[in-house]
């Protein structure tokens, strides 16, 4: 349960959420780009500079787009990984406290109790 708390006060879970559906958004608008368009051969050179320039621009934005995404999407990543670090290591602290709370027997009274063991006798 502690973990689930930490998760949920973090806003952990949705927060990737939205950042994974961010970064499918921009990789879709990515690739609706396609490949740069060719010249036409019946424009001139400025024109056809002037198309190159506007794909560049358009796909150097969504590009962009995408990095901050993937960067936002590594940083809550990171968060929850220490949030999972930090309950592990609680859990780790909970179970030494409750392993000493745990009654240990020494070996020798151990050892004693079973060679008192009577062995049943079978009946013939």
């Amino acid at each position: 349960m502690i973990g689930v708390f930490v998760l949920t006060e973090i806003g952990a879970g949705e927060n990737i959420y939205d950042l994974r559906k961010k970064i499918q958004e921009a990789q879709l608008q990515l690739s609706k780009l396609g490949d740069p368009s060719s010249e036409i051969p019946e424009l001139i050179t400025s024109a056809n500079l002037l198309r190159s320039n506007e794909f560049l621009t358009k796909s150097n934005q969504a590009k962009t787009n995408l990095i901050s995404a993937y960067s936002q999407y590594v940083s809550a990543l990171e968060e929850l990984l220490s949030s999972v670090f930090e309950i592990q290591h609680d859990l780790k602290d909970v179970l030494k406290e409750q392993s000493k709370l745990i009654p240990s027997k020494p070996k020798k009274q151990q050892a004693r109790k079973l060679s008192k063991v009577k062995p049943k006798k079978t009946r013939k």
